[in-house]
């Protein structure tokens, strides 16, 4: 049976047909270019003080199911803007996680925070669709994508001015990920293909990243405990969505998150 990832790409690789279709590359490129600058994204992970926490907005998920119901974007961006989150994900797949570059467009709108497209990026043509939508920046997973066409859409991103967050779940990716120079790597927690999670993924790759790079725990953060732990290790930045979704209070769960550690 093909891997989650394996069937999330073959059902993304239908949209990025129809995108296509309906919308000329050209087009979308000259589009993009006319929207306002990105804001930068790796800039507000480096100058916070302590926990970089990346607040996610995400409905549902195939591990964990439906995480809203009733969900109101406006209000989820604003609580983690209050909460202190210092940028934004926003799960805009539709098939796999209810999500859509509505989304997006509503949290642009209700904060003045860098906003992550979350996706699984494959097109050129998604790249120019995130810009549009207010995106500042993207998501490559190198997992599902061969090293040419990992280099070639990093360097899009760059050209458009959005940030590129590079993303890694095993040992054998970091080659294909670091011969991108990247300033910013993502270490996923969850293994793409089962779909488990362990938090000592992000403990065995860090020492195998540059000193230099931002990197960013993706999955299973569920507490305080976890950012402590994690932060230990050397990591400084923090993506967290389901914790966050089914917390009864978003403001005040991005805040026991991001007082964690404490400020240097």
């Amino acid at each position: 049976m093909p891997s989650v990832l394996a069937r999330i790409v073959e059902s993304k690789r239908g949209e990025i047909q129809a995108l296509r279709a309906g919308r000329p590359l050209a087009e979308l490129r000259r589009q993009a270019l006319d929207t306002p600058p990105p804001r930068d994204f790796l800039a507000a992970l480096r100058a916070a003080p302590g926990v970089a926490l990346i607040a996610e907005i995400k409905r549902s998920s195939p591990s964990a199911g439906s995480l809203a119901g009733a969900l109101s974007v406006t209000g989820q961006a604003r609580a983690y803007a209050a909460g202190g989150a210092v940028a934004l994900s926003v799960l805009t797949d539709g098939p796999f996680f209810g999500g859509s570059l509505a989304d997006l467009t509503q949290a642009r709108a209700a904060v003045g925070l860098p906003i992550l497209r979350k996706d699984f990026t494959l097109d050129e043509a998604q790249i120019f669709e995130a810009r549009l939508a207010g995106a500042d920046a993207v998501l490559l997973i190198v997992a599902a994508l061969e090293p040419a066409r990992l280099a070639d859409l990093h360097g899009l991103a760059r050209e458009l001015g959005l940030t590129a967050l590079v993303e890694v779940h095993q040992e054998h990716e970091l080659p294909p990920a670091l011969a991108l120079d990247p300033p910013l790597v993502g270490i996923n927690n969850r293994n793409l293909k089962t779909l488990a999670v362990d938090l000592d993924t992000c403990l065995r790759l860090r020492p195998l990243l540059p000193a230099g790079v931002t990197v960013v725990a993706e999955s299973g953060i569920e507490g305080p405990a976890d950012i402590r732990r994690l932060a230990a290790a050397g990591l400084g930045a923090f993506l967290v969505g389901s914790a966050l979704m089914r917390a009864p209070d978003a403001q005040a769960a991005v805040a026991a998150l991001v007082g964690a550690v404490e400020a240097s």
